[in-house]
């Protein structure tokens, strides 16, 4: 089926495909940086081991191991995806030049300048995270520690994030969404579930402390359920993030689906917070069991997230990836998720969404199932096909041979 003939299957249900095109070149979603080289960072051993609640599984070959191979990397992905790409940064891929270092709570705008001119000559825009794992100082709490001394520095790596946030968002001239999530928690039953809470809480007062636009910079809250090695007890809560950022103007919460508990859906949760909330921040990502970090596929939860974004408002969220696959080529990882999650967004916007909530609010259950039943055997690979083209990007079918080119001739040189 053509184009033409497909777009005119959807305009019969009142939906305009062209429209749905243009809207979704004009989206940002984050592509993060750690897929490439398996969440290692640069201010650090590349060979140290992930601690604090991050793991990954694999070793297949070709990992960036410099700011250099990612970003040629990162590059690779960007001709490979349609859609508006935005950048995703932690801490930890800070920049040294010359044999410079600084710890994580000294940690400078100037740090970041190459990922600064990275965007600026691609276009893009950046968000930041700070990194509170994969460190000495992880006693192993950080923001709800009960030592002052290590408490304060993390702290202040907060307070420099929030500098940096500031900085990309300046230079780049685009909003900076700096997520704050810390693996926080105890692999048994806690005696004390309050003071660490509490700490948690101060320490998050003391980082917003810091200035900031508004306009500009976007502070998150995101939880978790529980992580590796704290199984029993994880500080920042889902409850605690949405209270917290509930009771400021100047925090919002940051919802990751693979966070949760296996029977929650993230796609319920969106109208409940926005319901309230102006704006809302998310990870998509694929939990197999437990926060794993799957590559993304255009699977049902994927597609109920995305739907749910466009029907409360799809400028009112932050859209950004995070997952780490190192058993697969890494590049075919992030251009499979991101290619995934942009389909999701399409589906969603190719959506008879008025006509839908008709049905409902009508109590015409029954056509409504048959239509939302209907809606997944439309030509929408048809319309998938020309926002491909309209975005000058390889189709379904002919990206991954790019990708195993790159694999011949790059990834596989690397030692």
């Amino acid at each position: 089926m053509s184009f033409d003939e497909a777009r005119r299957k959807y305009s019969a249900l009142g939906v305009d495909a062209d429209r749905a095109i243009e809207k979704l070149k004009t989206v940002p979603v984050s592509l993060h940086c750690w897929q490439g080289d398996d969440v290692r960072g640069f201010d650090t051993d590349p060979q140290k081991p992930l601690t604090g609640g991050i793991q990954t599984t694999g070793n297949y070959p070709g990992r960036a191991g410099s700011p250099q191979e990612l970003m040629a990397d990162i590059d690779k992905v960007i001709s490979l995806v349609p859609g508006q790409v935005k950048l995703n940064l932690h801490a930890s891929y800070a920049i040294f030049e010359d044999g410079e270092w600084a710890d994580r709570d000294k940690l400078e705008p100037r740090h970041f300048k190459k990922w600064v001119d990275f965007c600026r000559e691609r276009g893009i825009g950046c968000d930041f995270n700070p990194t509170f794992f994969s460190h000495p100082k992880c006693d192993p709490l950080t923001l709800s520690s009960p030592h002052e001394e290590t408490r304060r520095f993390w702290v202040d790596h907060g307070r420099a994030c929030i500098r940096i946030s500031q900085y990309l968002a300046e230079e780049l001239g685009k909003p900076c969404v700096m997520n704050i999530w810390a693996g926080d928690g105890y692999k048994d039953v806690p005696a004390d579930r309050i003071g660490p809470r509490l700490r948690y809480k101060k320490s998050f007062d003391e980082i917003l402390s810091e200035p900031f636009d508004k306009t500009k910079v976007y502070p998150c809250a995101e939880s978790k359920v529980f992580g590796i090695g704290v199984e029993s007890y994880t500080v920042g809560s889902a409850e605690w993030c949405l209270k917290y950022a509930s009771g400021r103007d100047d925090c919002i919460c940051l919802l990751d689906n693979g966070h949760y508990h296996p029977t929650e859906l993230v796609s319920d949760k969106i109208s409940s917070i926005l319901a309230y909330d102006e704006k809302l921040a998310l990870h998509v990502t694929r939990g197999v069991r437990w926060d794993s970090d799957h590559v993304v596929l255009f699977d049902d939860e994927t597609r109920e997230i995305a739907k749910e974004v466009v029907r409360c408002g799809i400028d009112r969220v932050f859209l950004a990836l995070d997952y780490f696959d190192a058993s697969i080529n890494r590049i075919s990882a992030w251009a499979t998720g991101f290619r995934n999650f942009q389909k999701a967004l399409l589906f969603g916007l190719l959506q008879p969404v008025e006509e839908l909530k008709r049905l409902q609010d009508q109590g015409n259950f029954s056509r409504l199932m048959v239509m939302q039943e209907e809606l997944k055997t439309m030509p929408f690979g048809d319309i998938w096909d020309e926002y491909c083209r309209a975005c000058g990007k390889p189709l379904d079918g002919e990206w991954y041979p790019l990708c195993e080119a790159y694999e011949r001739d790059v990834l596989s040189k690397r030692g």
